[in-house]
């Protein structure tokens, strides 16, 4: 009987479930379940409702990873989340109580390279150039995949900048922190901040933002890292 925790995979903005193919294939080959759904990303609360609905699936405790805005999702669960037995953030939001996306990322000053130039269409929804993408959001990808992952991104609803944070799920779950120390979306410095406030087991990798794709490796060691120290706590 295979009594390893579920994984959940939760994307980030301008991505899908598929990006993490290279982490699940190496997750699936230790003998882990995992799940990667797709996230409207219509709203906070859509993402919120979706993750909650895959938790609620699993048939027993999960390690749950987000990416980017996904850290976002998964935060966001609160103190009261199904199945959650730990996080993982990869190149993540871990935003504290009170706090909003669009609030952080105007204390840094100009926009990153990766968001200097959203696209915003008629409904609302952000998309990235595929230059900036390229250039910057998938910076240490192979060029020829990151035009692909340009192609499927999934836009983000402008209205998630201004959402505010409630009481952490990190507040009451073991967590882990995974810093991209060549992040161009995400200053580094405020992962570390991140990490460094709700105590996370941290590592740092010189990656670009999309480390689950240049350095999936590093990426899913950190996951089984946290899996492993869940159940050896139970």
């Amino acid at each position: 009987m295979n009594n390893r925790l579920n994984i959940v995979l939760v994307h980030g903005a301008w991505a899908d479930g598929s990006c993490w193919s290279a982490v699940i294939e190496r997750l699936q080959a230790d003998g882990y379940h995992v799940i990667a759904p797709q996230f409207p990303e219509s709203s906070l609360a859509d993402d919120v409702a979706r993750l909650r609905h895959v938790l609620n699936l699993q048939d027993g405790p999960a390690i749950v990873a987000g990416h980017s805005y996904g850290g976002q999702i998964m935060t966001a669960l609160g103190t009261g989340a199904p199945n959650v037995a730990g996080l993982v953030y990869i190149a993540a939001f871990g935003l504290d109580e009170g706090e909003s996306i669009g609030a952080l990322l105007a204390q840094g000053g100009p926009p990153t390279p990766a968001l200097a130039h959203l696209d915003i269409d008629k409904e609302g929804f952000a998309w990235v150039p595929e230059d900036d993408f390229v250039q910057h959001f998938a910076a240490d990808v192979d060029p020829v995949q990151a035009r692909v992952l340009h192609a499927v991104q999934q836009p983000l609803a402008t209205s998630t900048f201004q959402d505010v944070m409630g009481v952490p799920a990190w507040s009451s779950h073991p967590s882990w922190f995974l810093v991209a120390e060549n992040d161009e979306a995400i200053p580094p410095d405020a992962e570390r901040q991140f990490a460094k406030r709700m105590g996370a087991t941290t590592i740092e990798v010189p990656s670009g933002h999309l480390a689950m794709v240049s350095h999936p490796g590093d990426v899913a060691q950190l996951i089984k890292t946290a899996a492993e120290a869940v159940e050896a706590a139970r």
